[in-house]
């Protein structure tokens, strides 16, 4: 008997999850919702990889500082 409602169960989910996913989908809002994250996300990503590039010429410059001191 758990093998049958094992089955139910995923079909229930299966078809719920395909009216969450067709709902959001063609809702307008929730479109406007994922470009605005998408956008912040590359905008969080773009300014982690500058500071990256300018924590990393720090780096070689105290680098340079402490072989030059030697």
């Amino acid at each position: 008997m758990a093998g049958g409602g094992n089955f139910m169960h995923r079909v229930i989910s299966y078809v719920v999850n395909e009216l969450v996913v067709d709902r959001l989908a063609n809702s307008p809002a929730f479109q406007r919702f994922a470009v605005r994250t998408s956008k912040r996300i590359e905008d969080i990503s773009s300014m982690a990889e500058k500071k990256r590039q300018e924590l990393a010429e720090q780096m070689k410059e105290i680098s340079k500082n402490m072989e030059s001191k030697n």
